[in-house]
């Protein structure tokens, strides 16, 4: 994560030093326009830390680095000082500070202090980042495979953990390209550092540049404080762009300067900063297309296609499917504590027949709603949806009053309501969303707008319930 300081000493020299001495890739420094509006400034940024003269706080520091430290970004505080003090000392510690360095050590030695606690710094944060976002452990062993065109994938996103290129991750929605981004990111040499995926096509484009850049305070309606963007929280990681054509031209140009420079602007801001980052892009489109059609950047295409991986659809991979349905099914039974026993010989054979256009999550999609809905010790084809098992379910019963019902999915009526709503919840918005792609041929737009809904709220709950626009395309 980069880091950014606001410096604020007495004198010009005594800041000028500091600044020199702070010098180092990943740190952002800033210097306070006056002492007076020091607590003004940092209220409208995100500093990571203030490194101040005691001469600038006042007798009782205690008010000021209170405020400092409520900050939503809890900057630490660093105190220098020309004096020698073990009272002052103490009162700076129990107020808050950070640290108390003396001016009067020599530059090395300052130099040393100041790099050490920027690190402390860095890694506080780096942490608190890590549990906002908890995440499993990935490896690319959870790819093990007995298809040999799968196995001659994993071969070679083996041989580029250890680079630092691009990478441009291709394949269908559903076969795991992020989770393969994040594997090759926990198996290379950023593991320590952070892991920041972004999807391009689920946010509008206005807000896709500030997510991914930042922005400075007052940099359009509504930016009251200055905001970290994904690059900058990525520095020394890795960040993931998923549905990268979905990216704008204009965003692709900042995209390409970065990736050239390393360097980017922030929303709003004229100064330009530096980043570490590994980008990891991927798409389920034909870029090459999209280049012929004007709709994305060679040059950003060239850029990113270092090396391209192009990760196998289920169908071409048949020899997996028997242990992924294994898998997810001794998982969701876990998870749900059902007690039912293993796919017998007939729906199994379904579940390998069947083609998964939405791939790997679509399956585990499948297991899940069979676990869920099993009525008996072991799941059948009855337990699968019609458009795996290829059962199509009989007539419709009446009510008492004449009036047709539709059967209750089986399994319902030894649930909780709690638990036989969620279910058919699920079931229901499967059915409704796929109806609607298929009728609208997968424009996402279209679809969105007819359920009354954002096109990102659209993507999440297809991408929760296995379902993909290129399937619905292909259909229409």
């Amino acid at each position: 994560m980069l880091i950014h300081a606001l410096v604020a000493m007495n004198d010009a020299s005594a800041s000028n030093r500091v600044i020199r001495l702070l010098g180092q890739r990943g740190l952002v420094l800033r210097q306070a326009p006056e002492a007076s509006g020091l607590l003004e400034t940092l209220s409208g940024a995100d500093f990571d830390l203030l490194v101040v003269d005691r001469g600038l706080l006042q007798q009782d520091p205690n008010p000021l680095i209170h405020s400092v430290r409520s900050l939503p970004e809890r900057p630490e505080v660093i105190v220098l000082t020309d004096h020698e003090n073990v009272d002052d000392r103490g009162l700076l510690l129990a107020s808050g500070c950070l640290a108390v360095l003396s001016l009067r050590l020599g530059d090395p030695a300052l130099r040393k202090a100041l790099t050490t606690l920027v690190e402390r710094r860095r890694e506080e944060a780096s942490n608190r980042l890590r549990a906002d976002r908890p995440e499993e452990k990935y490896s690319l062993n959870d790819f093990v495979s007995e298809s040999p065109v799968m196995q001659m994938f994993l071969d070679l996103a083996r041989r580029v953990v250890r680079a630092d290129t691009s990478l441009l991750i291709l394949g269908e929605t559903g076969v795991g390209k992020e989770r393969l981004a994040r594997g090759i990111h926990e198996e290379g040499p950023r593991s320590r550092g952070p892991f920041m995926a972004i999807n391009c096509g689920a946010l509008p484009e206005s807000l896709l540049e500030s997510e991914l850049f930042g922005h400075e305070e007052g940099a359009f309606t509504g930016a009251t404080r200055s905001r970290k963007g994904y690059f900058e929280l990525a520095h020394r990681g890795t960040i993931f762009l998923d549905e990268v054509a979905e990216m704008p031209l204009h965003l692709q140009v900042k995209l390409l300067r970065v990736l050239d420079e390393h360097r980017f602007q922030r929303v709003g801001a004229e100064n330009t900063i530096s980043v570490n980052v590994r980008v990891m892009a991927a798409t389920n489109r034909n870029l090459e297309a999209e280049v012929a059609a004007n709709r994305f950047r060679a040059d950003l295409y060239y850029r990113l296609a270092v090396v391209s991986l192009e990760v196998p659809p289920l169908r071409e991979r048949r020899e997996d499917i028997s242990g992924l349905v294994e898998s997810y099914f001794d998982h969701f039974r876990t998870q749900t504590g059902r007690m039912v026993k293993a796919f017998d010989e007939r729906a199994m054979q379904a579940m390998v027949s069947y083609d998964w256009p939405g791939n790997v999550r679509e399956l585990a999609n499948t297991v899940e709603r069979a676990v869920l809905l099993a009525t008996g010790e072991g799941l059948t084809l009855v337990d699968l949806p019609a458009r795996v098992s290829g059962v199509v379910s009989g007539p419709p019963s009446s009510s008492p009053e004449g009036r047709p019902w539709d059967p209750l999915p089986q399994g319902l009526l030894d649930r909780s309501l709690a638990e036989a709503r969620r279910t058919v919840v699920a079931e229901f918005e499967s059915r409704y969303l796929a109806a609607l792609l298929q009728s609208n041929g997968g424009r996402i737009g279209d679809t969105a707008k007819q359920a009354g809904i954002n096109q990102r709220s659209l993507y999440d709950l297809m991408k929760k319930r296995g379902l993909t626009k290129e399937a619905f395309k292909a259909r229409s």
